[in-house]
Formats: structure tokens, C-alpha cells, sequence
């Protein structure tokens, strides 16, 4: 959400979610507990975000408060054998998911003339 101009913008993962999409990938978020508060001055959950963005509630996932976000994050891309669109590297959860090493896996992006773009690699175009 702070991808464009370095502020939190519901605008910008909307534009990452449709981008995930035309690739082909079925996109879900995964938000910190004051996502809600940084967007809109008051707390959001699952059901609030799921409304915002227009997706299935078994997409979006906001976090308990006071917990990082990082190894739900992880964990939900494990169970799901799912990669991971972030420009966080997560190296301090590198030895209990050794995965986020693997290139391809962490999918790096961010906007360009005002589109979002990832780096997929030489197998696969922006």
C-alpha cells in the first residue's frame, strides 16, 4: 500500500491486485492490524477490507493486533503454495521458511510511469 509516493493508498493495492490478476495469479492481502487506521483513521477487519477491495473474504486477512504480519504472511503462502509479491526480503524468518530464499519466490515490484510492475523473471513478462 505505501508503493506509490511513499503513503498508504488502497488505490495502489488495488492497482497491484489487478496487475497480480492479468498475469494469471489469483491474488489474496494480507494487512497489518493498523492498516485500517493508516487508510482511514479507524480500524478495519477481514470483512471491511474483503468490501473495499472486491475480494472473497477468504482473500484478505488483517492481522491481530500487536502481531507482526510477516509469518502469517508466510505461513499462508506455504499453505497455499502460493509466492509472494513484497519488496521485504524477510530475512529475519529466512530459518523457519527457508523459502523466501528461493529465487522467484519473493516478488519484487513497484510503479513505473504510474503501473505497477513485478520482476518475474526471464520466464515470465511485467
Amino acid at each position: 500500500m505505501h508503493w506509490r509516493n511513499e503513503t498508504p493508498d488502497l488505490d495502489t493495492v488495488r492497482a497491484v491486485l489487478a496487475h497480480v490478476a492479468s498475469l494469471g495469479m489469483t491474488p489474496g492481502v494480507v494487512f497489518d492490524a493498523n492498516a485500517g487506521y493508516l487508510l482511514f483513521g479507524r480500524h478495519h477487519n477481514d470483512r471491511a477490507f474483503s468490501a473495499r477491495l472486491g475480494l472473497p473474504l477468504d482473500r484478505v486477512m488483517v492481522v491481530p493486533k500487536g502481531t507482526p504480519a510477516d509469518p502469517f504472511i508466510l505461513t499462508a503462502a506455504r499453505d497455499l503454495g502460493a509466492r509472494i509479491v513484497t519488496n521485504d526480503r524477510f530475512r529475519d524468518w529466512a530459518g523457519d521458511f527457508p523459502e523466501v530464499q528461493t529465487p522467484g519466490y519473493l516478488l519484487r515490484g513497484g510503479f513505473r510511469e504510474g503501473r505497477p510492475w513485478l520482476e518475474l523473471g526471464p520466464q515470465q513478462a511485467e
